[in-house]
Parts: structure tokens; sequence; C-alpha cells
């Protein structure tokens, strides 16, 4: 396991947070290299397919300035930023869901994330540096194509399976089994339309009655498309196409992120100044690494807020549109159950007033109860 961060602290730990998101692909795509840069441990990143035979895993610090900002105001002597575990799973190849390759191994694996990065290969092989593409082509929705049908295939398997066990409650006449089973039918024509269950409105009970299934096609997707410096990559040999491509994953209501896995992969051990160096002679984006971990934070639809003081500064993960008794609850179940307010602040206002004082003085610190609603940015302090 390792723990990492990609912006400069004090006395940094990371606390742990069961946040998960697999990261799957063709093989040769560039998976474990940008694996190797999220999270600066090495794992085999081979010319060949199925290289990476059992998932690596590796826990990354979600960037946030703010955090850094708080904790010097704090004069904090540790500082822990919010987290999320990356899940290198091995290369998919068409036909896995019927075991091709290594197969429903690996499909087992992303059935335990929260998100799936789907890492797409839009570089073409640099002159003299063969990198073999599993289908011969450089066609990226193509390859979405071939992932997403073995993700969907898998999960036929499982609704198919679910269908011919619940005969003996449909018997009995049993409410839940009659919706569970409405429910799976209108997951199995969906499938059989090539469609993923993401994409299928289902009610909230029966929402609910398969969410045991975890089906991988429910999960959401960001959408990595590794390209390299140096080279014509596909957004610009094939413009019409590659803005089919985005067309495709806008539509999907999944997120994309452009990165260079390689160049990303060689920063890796470089100080964050080296590295904006490093980035502006080779023009590349400033973001890299640290946005694709923005936007998965951003895809499982979460938020932060803050707690500060001397001891700690510390960034908590929540879900968007959390309570405050809710949100609370991230640091121990007592916040919750024996919620009496909270009192919050958000983050530059408090900054900005040089102190707790000046801010309450000012009327930013403010009393809320067990309806408010917690903002990302907020800094608060609970009242049992």
């Amino acid at each position: 396991m390792v723990w990492v961060f990609y912006f400069p602290l004090k006395s940094v730990s990371i606390a742990f947070m069961s946040l998960k998101i697999g990261i799957v692909g063709l093989p040769n795509v560039g998976k474990s290299t940008l694996f190797n840069a999220l999270t600066k441990k090495g794992v085999p990143a081979e010319n060949y397919p199925f290289c990476t035979i059992d998932p690596s895993i590796g826990i990354v610090g979600v960037p946030d300035e703010r955090l850094q900002i708080l904790s010097d105001f704090s004069k904090s002597k540790k500082t822990i930023p919010a987290a999320i575990e990356f899940v290198d799973i091995a290369g998919l190849v068409k036909g896995a869901s019927k075991g091709e390759g290594l197969g429903n191994q690996f499909l087992s694996h992303i059935r335990e994330v929260d998100a799936i990065l789907e890492v797409v290969r839009i570089f073409p092989s640099p002159a003299g540096q063969e990198i073999i593409h599993v289908h011969g082509e450089i066609n990226p929705l193509n390859d979405i194509e071939v992932i997403n049908l073995e993700l969907i295939l898998a999960d036929m398997q499982v609704v198919t399976k679910r269908l011919g066990s619940i005969g003996k409650d449909l018997r009995k006449g049993d409410k839940k089994a009659i919706i569970e089973e409405s429910a799976l039918k209108k997951l199995e024509k969906c499938f059989e339309e090539g469609k993923l269950a993401s994409r299928l409105s289902l009610t909230d009970e029966e929402r609910a009655l398969v969410k045991n299934l975890n089906l991988l096609t429910t999960k959401p997707i960001l959408y990595g498309l590794n390209k390299r410096g140096g080279v014509k990559n596909f957004d610009e040999a094939s413009p019409d196409e590659f803005n089919k491509l985005i067309k495709f994953i806008e539509e999907s209501d999944s997120r994309f992120v452009l990165i260079d896995a390689r160049t990303e992969d060689e920063l890796k051990e470089m100080s964050a100044e080296e590295k904006k160096a490093f980035k502006s002679e080779l023009g590349l984006s400033e973001g890299g690494v640290n946005s694709l971990i923005t936007e998965g934070y951003r895809l499982l639809g979460l938020m932060t807020y803050f707690t500060t003081g001397e001891d700690e500064t510390r960034a908590w993960t929540v879900k968007e549109g959390s309570t405050a008794p809710v949100a609370g609850q991230a640091i121990h179940t007592d916040f919750k159950t024996k919620f009496i307010r909270a009192e919050a602040v958000f983050w530059k206002d408090l900054i900005d007033s040089g102190s707790y004082a000046n801010a309450r003085a000012k009327g930013l610190v403010r009393t809320e109860g067990k309806e408010y609603i917690v903002k990302d940015g907020d800094v608060i302090e609970f009242k049992i």
C-alpha cells in the first residue's frame, strides 16, 4: 500500500478512505504507466498483454490548495488530505466476459470499485518504438465499445442468473420479488440493446433491490485519453473522429481527461517546482495527474469540508448534499447521533478575517442545525 500526495505539505499523513477507482482498458494503452504516475509505485508496464496479473493498489491524496492554506493559518502539526484508492487491473480483451485473456478474474476486481477510470489510447507508436495495439490500429471509440461491451455481457450473466433464482419468491407473490423482476427485465432489455445500466431509468425501489448485484455498468466512468508528446495524436490526426469520441463521452454523462501518462510517470520523482518548469517547456497542461485525481473525486459526487486547529488540519469527504449530522459522521458516529449544532465558516472568509475571533465579529461564523446542507469549502466545528 502506498501513501502519496502531489502538493507540498509540512507534516502529512493520509487517512484511509474506502473510495475506489478501478483503472481498466485494453492491453498496452498505458494503464500501469498511469498508475505508476498516480501513486509513484512501480508495477510492471512492459510491452505485452497481461503483464499486470494481480491488481496493484495505491492511495492518492486529493490535491486541494485550500488544505495547506488552512494548515498554515492554524499552524497545524499535521495536515491530512482526502484520499482516493486507485486499483490497477490487467488489460481486458474482447471475450473477457466469457473468460478470454484473463477474463472474469479481472472483471471481479472491477466489481469492488466505486467508479471506473477507462484508459483509452489516442497515441500512435513512435518511430522505432513499436507498441503493440491489440487490435492493430488506433481507434479510441472502437476500443471503448469493446471494453464496455465486455462489461455489459458480464452484467447480463449476473442478471440472467438472478432472474433464474427468484422464481420461488415470485410464485409466492412476494412484492419485493415482483418489483425486482421488473427491474431485472428492464436491465436485460437494456443490455440486449448494448447500453450501460447507468443509462437506464429505474425507480428508487427498483434500484435498491438490484443494488446488491453490484453491476459493473452502473458505475460512473471517467475516460483517460492517453496521448504522447512529440507525436501526432489521434485528436490531431483525425479531428472529426476525435470530436465524435468526445460527443459519445459527453452524451453518456461521463467525464474525460487528456493525459500523457508516460511523461507524467517520468515526472513523478520531480519536485512540484521542477514539474511545473518541465511541463512549461513541453507545453503540457499544468493539471496532469492532479486533474485526473480531482475529476475522479467529482465523478463520485463528492465534496470536501475541513476541520482545522493546532493539532491538525484535515479534509473530510462527504457526498454532495449531505446535512451537517451526516457530514459529521465522517469524523465519528457520535457527531450524527448526538448532534446538537455546528459552527461553520467558509474557508476563504476565515483566512481573510485573520482569526476565528475576527470572523465571529464580522458575523461570518454561522450556527447551523440538523437541516443545514454542508457546502464545499466549509470549515466546521461540531457540537455534541
